[in-house]
């Protein structure tokens, strides 16, 4: 009786497992729904910080394009790009004095075919560009303050390095300096036409004021071991397209300055789209010129600058004023270098003469005016006080050059007691003259290795030892009662000499570039 009563229960008790079971599964299927749920919010957080594939659907916000139209420099720092739609535009107000403000700089994106190189491992082809109209993407503090930052720690890393950028390239695998050569016949010289160029001034225009060699005309500098790269105006303006490049310096840039309208000049073939921003005609008088292709959108321009440091008056007790020369102060038009994508400085001339050389009552610091100081010493700290400026001021984005000092042929005298170079008709074959390195050289490059930032040092000192033929020095006016005039046997004839600095700034963009290539 007992033993039949037992499989009843066992199946009671299956039932039972089962239905308790089911309950369970469906307790727990329901605590897991509304678990899932209440977590969404929160799980919705973590998308923000683990990558996530965009969706091709999904909105716009600012926030995305602000992350779209960002990129990360070699440097680890952010910059801004453009985007398809924006056309940079320089116009006439970018160049007013009313702008001389600090810019925040935006970088452009530049192909790699149009790259260049400042320094061996410090990439320049991003130059900052100032005058390109800023993204429509907002720019937050905090990517500034990391670009900032970033920037520094490069800074420092490579405060050790040599900073002169070095004059040697490979060409066809061999090692070339483009600073040590010869000058060669070529009849394809001069680039341009004696006479044809408008915007050179009276002081340089040989050919018009009389000059009766021409010979002077046909030379071309040929570095030792290979050639330069024959002269592109076209290409040149391409790779300055959308930028602003400035020679900053005295007389003898504006020279060069001269000579650069003229040689890119050539590369328009509408040359009513070139013209100067303020109606300007070139002199010695005015210190400031701004020259627009308007092709290209990008800008060629002059500031003068005798001594890239300031210059000032003091009143003595006699109540007359007397010049100074701040040596420790940056000068005054330095606020328009630094919207300026490739920079040409130069100073040397000016500290020749008379009382910058004698050096009394004249040099200054702080307020005190050195009673005597020596002019060599005032040189030195006037370059460093501009390399201090320039370490502070400038970046690695821009192009920073330096060009040497250009060599002066008086026989007899000096420019203002009675020095002469009037019918010298062929460069310097033979002579001490061609091995002479001015003490200032060495100062400059001293300097120049102790800077943070990489500078191109165009050393044309020797190169211009040669050329003692190329100077206006009777011819800087149109002859006149044959009265006795001064010689001018520092500044150079157009086209002339200064065509050559200006090849070799040429020069040295393409081949920087090729060997950055070769290098990749």
């Amino acid at each position: 009786m007992a033993s039949s009563s037992l499989p009843p229960k066992k199946k009671n008790n299956n039932r039972y497992t089962l239905s308790t079971i089911f309950l369970l599964l469906l307790f727990l299927s329901s605590l897991f729904y509304f678990s899932k749920r209440a977590l969404e919010p929160k799980l919705s957080l973590y998308k923000d910080v683990f990558s996530q594939p965009p969706s091709v659907f999904s909105p716009r916000s600012a926030d995305t394009e602000l992350l779209d139209n960002t990129l990360t420099t070699p440097y680890g720092d952010t910059k801004v790009l453009k985007t398809k739609s924006e056309t940079p535009i320089l116009s006439k107000s970018d160049f007013d004095d009313s702008l001389d403000q600090k810019v925040t700089p935006i970088s452009s994106e530049f192909k790699d075919t149009e790259g260049l190189k400042a320094f061996k491992k410090t990439p320049i082809s991003d130059f900052n560009d100032n005058l390109v109209e800023k993204s429509s993407a907002p720019v937050s503090s905090e990517y500034e303050d990391a670009s900032n930052a970033t920037k520094k720690q490069v800074v420092d890393s490579e405060r050790n390095e040599e900073k002169v950028v070095d004059s040697d390239f490979k060409v066809g695998g061999q090692s070339c300096d483009l600073y040590k050569g010869r000058w060669v016949k070529d009849e394809k010289h001069p680039i341009y036409k004696a006479g044809s160029c408008p915007y050179v001034d009276e002081a340089f225009d040989c050919q018009s004021n009389g000059r009766p060699d021409s010979e002077y005309l046909n030379w071309r500098w040929k570095p030792h071991g290979c050639d330069l790269p024959r002269f592109s105006a076209t290409d040149f303006l391409k790779r300055l397209k959308g930028k602003r490049l400035m020679l900053v310096g005295d007389s003898m840039n504006r020279n060069q300055f001269e000579s650069l309208l003229c040689l890119l000049r050539e590369g328009l073939v509408n040359k009513s789209k070139m013209y100067e921003i303020h109606g300007y005609k070139i002199t010695k008088g005015r210190g400031y010129y701004v020259f627009k292709f308007e092709d290209y959108n990008c800008t060629v321009e002059f500031v003068r600058s005798h001594f890239l440091v300031r210059e000032g008056v003091r009143i003595n007790a006699q109540g007359n004023s007397n010049p100074t020369l701040s040596i420790d102060r940056i000068d005054k038009s330095s606020n328009r270098w630094k919207k300026a994508d490739i920079v040409v400085f130069n100073t040397g001339h000016w500290w020749t003469h008379g009382k910058t050389a004698r050096g009394k009552n004249y040099y200054k610091e702080g307020d005190h005016v050195y009673p005597k100081f020596d002019a060599l010493e005032a040189y030195r700290r006037a370059l460093k006080t501009w390399a201090k400026w320039i370490d502070e001021n400038m970046s690695h984005e821009k192009l920073i050059i330096y060009r040497g000092y250009s060599s002066a042929h008086f026989r007899g005298g000096d420019w203002d007691s009675g020095g002469s170079c009037n019918k010298e008709t062929e460069p310097v074959s033979t002579g001490s003259i061609l091995g002479n390195y001015p003490l200032k050289m060495k100062i400059v490059e001293e300097v120049i290795k102790e800077m943070q930032l990489p500078v191109v040092l165009l050393n044309v000192t020797q190169l211009t030892n040669f050329r003692k033929d190329g100077h206006p020095s009777v011819y800087g006016k149109v002859a006149s009662g044959g009265r006795k005039v001064k010689q001018d046997c520092s500044h150079w004839c157009l086209p002339g000499v200064p065509d050559a600095w200006n090849e070799l700034i040429y020069a040295t963009l393409v081949l920087q570039q090729q060997s950055s290539v070769n290098q990749q």
